[in-house]
C-alpha cells in the first residue's frame, strides 16, 4: 500500500509542476487562452482519474452469506493510450497566441503526453507603458517526459451482507500529505445477487449481480514556493465524483471463480487554480489576479471487465482487466469473515 500511495503523489506532482511552469506567460496572454490552453491540457488526466478510481468494486458476482464480511486491498494502474497524450492546438481559437513558425495548428502536449522537442508560442498582452508586448513561451510539457505511461490508483474496501444476496461496500484512501501535496478518496456502493432471488438458486451454477457505486476524490497541489510565479497561496484543486452502474456475471464454484461485467461510468470532474498571481513585464508593468479560472469537465462511457477470483479458506486473490477509455489492470487481496 505504501507504493501506491508513493506513485499517486508522484501523479499529481509531475502533472501540476509540469502545467505550471509558464503559468505566468500563459496568464499574460489573457484568462480565456489561459483557461482554454489549461482546458484541454488536463482533461485527459482527469478523465483518467475518474475512470482509475472506479475499478475494483467487485471480484465476483456472487454474494457471501449473510452477515458475510470482507476487507480488500486494492491496486490499480492504468494504461495512457497515445490518443490521449496530445491534443490539437489552432491558433485560430485564442486571441493572443501563435506558434513562432507561423503554424496554424500543431499538436501539442496534455498533462499525459510529451513535447519532444520543445514547442515554442508567442504570446501578446497589452502593457498600459510600453504598448503591445511580445514574449516568447514553451509551452509545458506532461507525464511523457517521464516516461510515465500509467495512472496509478489504490484503496483499501470493505463489504459487508446484511441480508442475503445484499452486500453493502465502501472504499477509502486516507488523506495523505507531503510538503506541497495532498490526495483522498472515499466511495460507497450496493451490489444485490439477483440470482439469489430465483427458486433454483442453488441449482443454477452462475450468478448475476448489479452494482451502483459512487466515488469521490481530492487532490490539491501547493505550488507557492515554485520560482517560475510570483504571488501567495498558489494551487490546483481537483475534486472527481463519479457514479458506476455494473451488471455482473460469474460462476459459483469453491475455489476459483471467473467473472465478466459490461458497465457504464458518468461524473464530473473540477479543476480550480486558485491563489494570488502577479502578471508582470519584469519592469514596470505588474497586473494581480486572484483565482483566475475554475474548468469543469464532464466523463461518461462504457466498460468491460473479466475476471477470476482465487479463494483459500478466508484467504482471497483476484485479477482482472477492464477495457475503457482507459485500460486497466487491477489486483484485489482479500480476507473473507
Amino acid at each position: 500500500m505504501k507504493k501506491i500511495v508513493i506513485a499517486i503523489m508522484a501523479f499529481f506532482a509531475v502533472i501540476t509542476i509540469n502545467a505550471q511552469e509558464n503559468i505566468n506567460d500563459l496568464l499574460a496572454a489573457g484568462l480565456d487562452d489561459a483557461e482554454r490552453f489549461t482546458n484541454d491540457y488536463i482533461a485527459p488526466a482527469s478523465e483518467g482519474l475518474a475512470y482509475g478510481i472506479n475499478n475494483g468494486w467487485f471480484n465476483t458476482a456472487k454474494a457471501p452469506k449473510r452477515f458475510g464480511f470482507e476487507l480488500s486491498i486494492i491496486g490499480n494502474v492504468g494504461f495512457i493510450s497515445d490518443e490521449k497524450k496530445s491534443f490539437q492546438l489552432n491558433v485560430n481559437d485564442y486571441e493572443n497566441i501563435r506558434f513562432e513558425d507561423g503554424s496554424a495548428s500543431k499538436t501539442v502536449a496534455t498533462a499525459l503526453g510529451n513535447n519532444d522537442p520543445d514547442v515554442r508560442v508567442i504570446i501578446t498582452y497589452d502593457d498600459p507603458i510600453f504598448g503591445n508586448q511580445e514574449v516568447e513561451l514553451v509551452l509545458p510539457t506532461g507525464l511523457g517526459s517521464e516516461d510515465i505511461n500509467i495512472i496509478p490508483t489504490g484503496f483499501l474496501q470493505a463489504s459487508f451482507s446484511p441480508f442475503e444476496g445484499t452486500q453493502v461496500k465502501g472504499r477509502f484512501f486516507p488523506t495523505v500529505e507531503t510538503e506541497d501535496a495532498k490526495v483522498s478518496l472515499y466511495g460507497v456502493g450496493l451490489q444485490q445477487e439477483f440470482t439469489k432471488w430465483l427458486p433454483a438458486d442453488k441449482i443454477i451454477p452462475v450468478a448475476i449481480s448489479g452494482l451502483v457505486a459512487y466515488t469521490h476524490l481530492d487532490a490539491s497541489y501547493d505550488f507557492t514556493d515554485a520560482e517560475f510565479v510570483d504571488g501567495e497561496n498558489q494551487r490546483v484543486e481537483t475534486d472527481v465524483n463519479t457514479l458506476l452502474f455494473e451488471l455482473i456475471v460469474g460462476t459459483k464454484l469453491k475455489i476459483i471463480n471467473f467473472y465478466g461485467a459490461l458497465g457504464y461510468i458518468t461524473g464530473k470532474s473540477t479543476t480550480d487554480l486558485l491563489g494570488t498571481y502577479r502578471v508582470t513585464d519584469g519592469l514596470l508593468f505588474s497586473e494581480e489576479i486572484n483565482d483566475p479560472f475554475s474548468i469543469e469537465n464532464d466523463i461518461s462511457g462504457i466498460r468491460g471487465t473479466v475476471g477470476a477470483n482465487l479463494q483459500l479458506g478466508f484467504f482471497g486473490l483476484n485479477a482482472d482487466y477492464t477495457i475503457a477509455a482507459f485500460n486497466s489492470a487491477t489486483l484485489g487481496i482479500n480476507f473473507s469473515l
